[in-house]
């Protein structure tokens, strides 16, 4: 076997990538990995800026549906190596905070509003949703929360998340992602006049104590064999007839199987022959500005608790923005001295994003939402443009992406990932990751791929126990 000749080949370093890299070194495979990158994690990446203050791609949190994940954290970075937080995320609209998430806490909205949204509530809760034709995303809202709450709330804000309509978005990828309150809880916050913010799955997490996010994945990723991993080596092309893989210095490498988690729409364009280019281009998506601020001192005494807020109204450019530094002190040159906000702002075909006056425009409206004042001493202003932001849930997704990656199977090229099976409800980071740790189980050991076939059933269950008990008995 030559040099240049693989059972398995992985394309991203990235937490999709670096599982799948994890579970064939269990099975002492012949693998390689390639990024085109100089580091690990992709989009969980971290970078510090020229002041020395840290940030990542977004506002990164990690919150957990596997043991195994929660395992392989914990050995990245110690159990000294995390912050553990209790979620406080907040609304801005109306001209005040409102506690997250906004169906829980309408007693904070004007009388008129309020009741608005009750009735709307009420007149969802007596319908017969199985009799009741959705379509798209903004008719499931209507349909479960109400026409007055998806005007209020639901469509500005997905708006600014997403980059386009909610009624050109699918509806089956929901899960865990929306809240869908009960009723008896919107009638107790109201007439209690009481604030509720314990929903979600995230609403504890954990966060590095040095480094950002990008810590957890380069540390990972340096546990590797590192003569396995090739950074810095873009691939440019695939023949997937003769199996061969090229790179951007020219090299050719041959394998049996490839597992890639680029983006499916590079994936199509790189591998030409399996599937029209076309459809390539009927996958959507949009792109993040990241904008981080750094400031002399500390934050105001109100902001000292905050994790990240939300700002559906147009006055403001930004769809949320995290109070960054206290994820970790050390996400700042000085801790203690030092704080800092990150802003993220989506961008899209049918959203651009004015990027010339993007920094100064964050600054000011940071200005007017409350989040600094007119003195506040800045010390750091940094951008990062991120191409590839959230894989948009289109219209008839399914339909086109499950076709294209059967098609590539067949080849055995498999495509995992945030962007690599465009799936939205199964891309944070413990869902990636275990996408490359199944992967690898199936191809191996012909195991079902939970997370990819099983959203719904992966998303309604934390701490997920490994999903192959038997295999690891003679680990």
């Amino acid at each position: 076997m030559s040099e240049n000749t693989y059972e398995f080949l992985i394309i991203g370093a990235g937490p999709t990538g670096l599982g799948a890299a994890i579970q064939l070194e269990r099975h002492r495979g012949n693998w390689h990995l390639f990024d085109s990158l100089s580091y690990f994690g992709g989009l969980a990446a971290s970078f510090t800026d020229a002041a020395g203050f840290t940030w990542d791609l977004g506002g990164h949190v990690q919150f957990s549906h596997y043991q195994e994940f929660d395992r392989w954290m914990d050995s990245a970075l110690g159990p000294e190596g995390w912050y553990t937080h209790v979620r406080e995320s907040w609304i801005r609209m109306e001209g005040k905070w409102i506690p997250y998430p906004l169906q829980y806490n309408l007693h904070r909205l004007p009388p008129q509003k309020r009741w608005a949204c009750v009735k709307g509530f009420l007149e969802c809760s007596q319908q017969d949703l199985l009799k009741v034709t959705i379509r798209n995303f903004d008719e499931w809202i209507s349909a479960t929360l109400g026409e007055p709450f998806n005007d209020l709330f639901m469509r500005p804000y997905c708006l600014k998340v997403w980059g386009y309509p909610i009624s050109s978005l699918d509806h089956m990828w929901i899960d865990e992602r929306v809240a869908v309150p009960r009723l008896h809880d919107v009638l107790r916050s109201i007439c209690l006049n009481e604030d509720y913010k314990s929903w979600g799955p995230n609403r504890t997490f954990r966060y590095p104590r040095q480094g950002g996010m990008g810590s957890v994945w380069g540390n990972i990723g340096g546990q590797l064999p590192q003569e396995r991993i090739s950074l810095n080596r873009r691939m440019v092309e695939i023949d997937p007839q003769a199996h061969v893989l090229t790179t951007d210095d020219g090299m050719r490498y041959k394998y049996d199987y490839l597992i890639s988690s680029i983006p499916l729409d590079h994936l199509v364009r790189s591998a030409p022959g399996i599937v029209a280019p076309e459809l390539g281009d009927t996958l959507v998506h949009n792109y993040t500005e990241v904008v981080g601020i750094g400031l002399e001192g500390q934050p105001p005494d109100w902001l000292r608790s905050m994790c990240w807020m939300y700002f559906p109204e147009d006055s403001s450019p930004y769809f949320r923005v995290t109070v960054f530094s206290n994820y970790s002190p050390y996400n700042v040159p000085h801790p203690g001295k030092q704080w800092s906000l990150l802003a993220e702002i989506s961008g899209s075909p049918y959203r651009e994003v004015k990027r010339d006056s993007l920094v100064d425009d964050v600054v000011a409206a940071l200005k007017r939402d409350g989040l600094i004042d007119d003195t506040a001493p800045i010390v750091s202003k940094t951008t990062r443009h991120v191409p590839y932001g959230y894989p948009v849930p289109f219209l008839g997704r399914d339909t086109v992406v499950n076709p294209i990656l059967r098609e590539f199977e067949k080849r055995k090229i498999f495509s995992r990932g945030r962007f690599g099976t465009w799936k939205y409800e199964v891309s944070n980071q413990d869902h990636s990751f275990m996408q490359g740790i199944e992967v690898v189980e199936h191809i191996v050991n012909g195991h079902e791929e939970q997370t990819l076939h099983y959203p719904s059933r992966i998303n309604a269950r934390q701490d997920n126990p490994f999903p192959y008990p038997e295999w690891r008995k003679g680990s």
